[in-house]
C-alpha cells in the first residue's frame, strides 16, 4: 500500500473565508490594575485623573473615585470621557457616582495656577479630591494616576505652604498614599475612566456658569480651550479674572 504523499484532502482546496471584522469602538476598560493593587495589600484604591491642565481659562480639576474588593461591576460604557459625547458623559454621571465607595472632584483656581505653575495647582486639586472621601471613608492607600508623570506626591520642599488654602482641606494631616502611573489609564482602568467622567462634567459645568459672566469667550462650547472665539474674544477684551495670566494668552488689539 502507496501514499501519495502530494494529495489533499478536497475540503483543503476550498477557498478560505475572509476573517470577520472586528467590531469597532472603545475597548471597555478592567479592573485588573486596581484588584493588582488591592491583592498587593491596599485596602482602598483611588483611581485619579485630571481636567483642563491645557485651557486658557479656568480652574484644573482632578476627579477622584475610590474602589475596594467588593466594588463590583462598573456601568455599562464606561470609558475615558473624551471617548464619549457631552451627552454620554452626562447619561453616565448618576451611574459614575453610585458605583465607586466614594468620590470628590477637587479643583485649583487660575490665580493659584499663576502663583505657582499648573504641576503644583494640578497637585493641590487632587490632595483637595483626596481630603474629600478621606472626611467619609478614611485614608486612601493608593492611587492609580493617569500618565507618566507622578504630578501628586508632594516634592521634598513642598509648594503648599505658599498657598492660602481653606482650614477645611486639611492638607498637611493627609498623608501621602503610594502612586502608581499608568499611560493611558483613563482607557484601561475602569476607576480611572470613572474619575475622568467626573472631572470633566463639573469642570464643563463650571465653564457653562462662568460663561454666563463672561460670554463673548463662548466658554459654553469650547471650556475655556484655545478655540477660535475664544482667542478672538482675548485680542478684542483682553483677559478676565478667570484667565490664567501668567500663560502666554493672545495680546489684545492695541495693547
Amino acid at each position: 500500500m502507496t501514499t501519495d504523499l502530494g494529495a489533499r484532502p478536497a475540503a483543503a482546496n476550498k477557498p478560505r473565508k475572509a476573517p470577520a471584522k472586528r467590531a469597532t469602538g472603545p475597548v471597555p476598560p478592567t479592573m485588573r490594575h486596581e484588584r493588582s493593587m488591592l491583592d498587593s495589600g491596599a485596602r482602598f484604591v483611588a483611581g485619579m485623573d485630571e481636567v483642563g491642565r491645557g485651557a486658557l481659562a479656568g480652574p484644573v480639576s482632578v476627579g477622584v473615585v475610590v474602589v475596594d474588593l467588593t466594588t463590583g461591576a462598573f456601568p455599562e460604557g464606561l470609558t475615558d470621557s473624551k471617548m464619549l459625547t457631552p451627552a454620554a458623559r452626562e447619561a453616565l454621571l448618576p451611574a459614575v457616582r453610585d458605583w465607586g465607595l466614594a468620590w470628590a472632584v477637587g479643583h485649583a483656581g487660575p490665580a493659584e495656577i499663576d502663583a505657582h505653575g499648573i504641576v503644583a495647582a494640578l497637585r493641590l486639586a487632587g490632595r483637595r479630591a483626596l481630603a474629600q472621601v478621606r472626611r467619609s471613608l478614611g485614608p486612601v492607600d493608593a492611587v492609580l494616576l493617569d500618565g507618566k508623570h507622578d504630578w501628586l506626591t508632594r516634592p521634598t520642599v513642598d509648594l503648599f505652604e505658599a498657598f492660602d488654602l481653606d482650614p477645611e482641606d486639611d492638607l498637611e494631616a493627609l498623608p501621602d498614599p503610594a502612586v502608581r502611573t499608568l499611560v493611558k489609564a483613563d482607557l484601561q482602568c475602569a476607576s480611572v475612566a470613572a474619575a475622568s467622567v467626573l472631572a470633566k462634567c463639573e469642570r464643563d459645568g463650571l465653564m457653562t456658569g462662568l460663561a454666563r459672566q463672561y460670554p463673548a469667550y463662548g466658554w459654553d462650547g469650547n471650556k475655556g480651550y484655545g478655540a477660535a472665539v475664544h482667542v478672538e474674544a482675548l485680542k478684542a477684551h483682553g483677559p478676565t479674572p478667570q484667565h490664567r495670566r501668567s500663560w502666554r494668552l493672545p495680546e489684545q488689539d492695541g495693547a
